[in-house]
């Protein structure tokens, strides 16, 4: 993908437009109707390939599978609480990988097979849609920093406080010190923190900046940071948007379609672990981390796996057969998200904007 070329009119404004596979363009960050600050996305309804055919049969056992999953989960949680957060999170393990298998996904783990044997570490990566949050869980048992409005959700509320989410509210900044004191706690405690420093949704055709707030906790810490690219495949191993969260789709819209693909595959890639040196700064960070996860999700993208590669992990019932966002002038001018509150992202954004 490449920088369109724009022909100039004398005295005309021409704005900054990076080219995209599934949309016009993406503005400079100081081109938006909502200026630099929010959390931004270009990406919506027209990022989505067209609507295929209803598969009733296979939403509907799906959906079936789904709900027994969920149900024994919230069921069985409880009871394992008492056995300390380590009980707890191998459990919520089981879990994600038993919701991405019973919805049809499979996950596919290249890199290693944690973040992080031992020790505290932030774990960073692109964010596409609700599955990105149960494929890392599946993984390894993850804090997920997520939005306040996150804890409210029915059920969804419930298992995130119980994985030991820490919910931000971002909007405003009054509370955003305090959220990097606490990830900065939770990783000298050697937890596993997750984050979405892109702070709202993408389709995965191009990526956003990364807000740098949530890094300090790592400078501050002395925590290493791991980079993580998801990607979403269809079942022949091309690239598809068809699972991502974007725009205002409400969330049961999104399950539909994913419940109906004739399989999916959601790819982790984990990244060798960065670490802050003496004199780091959580610019830096974030624009290595930026890199490690987009430059691989730009390759990812060329590449369709081999016919006998092994997928693993979780794996569902069928087995059928950037752009840079204008991210420069961001950067410069407040993709921190540490001067300006920070408004919401679309309705059913997992991310919080630090």
């Amino acid at each position: 993908m490449g920088v369109a070329a724009v022909a100039h009119v004398p005295g005309a404004h021409v704005p900054h437009v990076v080219q995209h596979p599934t949309h016009p363009g993406v503005p400079r960050a100081t081109e938006r109707d909502a200026g630099p600050w929010p959390p931004y996305s270009p990406c919506g309804p027209d990022c989505l390939p067209p609507q295929a055919r209803p598969a009733r049969l296979r939403s509907a056992r799906r959906a079936a599978a789904l709900l027994t999953v969920v149900g024994a989960a919230v069921l069985t949680l409880p009871l394992v609480a008492p056995f300390g957060r380590r009980a707890t999170g191998v459990a919520m393990r089981h879990v994600f990988r038993a919701v991405l298998g019973a919805a049809g996904i499979r996950l596919r783990v290249t890199g290693g097979s944690s973040f992080a044997d031992e020790g505290g570490v932030l774990v960073v990566a692109n964010h596409l849609s609700w599955i990105d949050v149960l494929a890392l869980g599946a993984v390894q048992p993850v804090r997920m920093v997520a939005k306040r409005e996150v804890g409210d959700w029915p059920v969804v509320g419930r298992v995130a406080a119980r994985s030991g989410a820490l919910f931000v509210d971002r909007t405003g900044l009054r509370a955003l010190p305090g959220v990097v004191a606490e990830t900065a706690a939770a990783l000298r405690a050697g937890a596993v923190v997750g984050v979405f420093p892109e702070g709202t949704t993408w389709c995965g055709s191009a990526a956003g900046p990364f807000r740098r707030a949530v890094f300090q906790a790592a400078v501050d810490s002395g925590a290493p940071v791991r980079p993580v690219t998801l990607d979403l495949r269809a079942a022949d191993g091309r690239p598809t948007t068809a699972a991502a969260f974007v725009g205002d789709e409400t969330l049961a819209a999104s399950l539909r379609r994913v419940l109906a693909l004739d399989g999916l595959v959601c790819e982790l890639t984990l990244h060798p672990v960065l670490r802050p040196g003496p004199g780091a700064d959580r610019r830096t960070l974030a624009a290595q981390a930026r890199q490690a996860v987009t430059g691989a999700r730009v390759r990812a993208l060329r590449a369709v796996p081999a016919a006998g590669e092994r997928v693993e992990e979780s794996a569902g019932e069928e087995s059928a057969g950037e752009e840079r966002a204008g991210e420069g002038r961001a950067d410069r001018e407040g993709a921190d998200g540490e001067r300006a509150g920070a408004a919401p992202g679309p309705a059913g954004d997992t991310a919080v904007a630090a």
